[in-house]
């Protein structure tokens, strides 16, 4: 699906507060990203620094650091769980979350606690487009452009 003349798979759950998303992969893995959105509202992404294997993590915290041209900004993860694999070309070539984020540029694949519970907290199928587009519109009135 397309909303704001950007991709947003169909497969996915979106956390949009946070323009995150997670795709299950099984009963308890998820691989988790950064939405397209997210990276258009951030600008240009000089650094992806995601948790190390073993971390635990909890929905809505972080997951990963990303370096912005004027910041260092924390993504946030749409699960809990514990961080089983982490994508190692980030770390020499982090453009590959502009260039694929539903792809290669993922971040980090968890081992969910508790999929069923969270997934109420995300956004998925007909919901995604209107929601993506009310967080793109809150930041334009964020940005003072509405």
């Amino acid at each position: 699906m397309n909303a704001l003349n950007l991709p947003f798979p169909d497969d996915l759950h979106y956390l949009v507060e946070h323009q995150v998303w997670a795709r299950l992969d099984g009963d308890d893995l998820a691989t988790v990203g950064i939405t397209s959105l997210g990276i258009q509202l951030a600008g240009e992404i000089y650094m992806c620094r995601p948790k190390t294997i073993g971390s635990a993590v909890e929905q809505g915290r972080s997951i990963a650091v990303v370096e912005l041209a004027k910041s260092i900004v924390s993504v946030k993860s749409p699960l809990s769980g514990a961080v089983v694999a982490v994508n190692p070309r980030l770390a020499t070539k982090p453009e590959l979350v502009h260039l694929d984020p539903y792809g290669e540029g993922w971040l980090a694949q968890l081992r969910v606690a508790d999929a069923k519970s969270e997934l109420a907290a995300l956004v998925h199928g007909d919901a995604v487009a209107p929601a993506m587009q009310h967080h793109a519109w809150l930041h334009r009135q964020e940005q003072g452009e509405g």
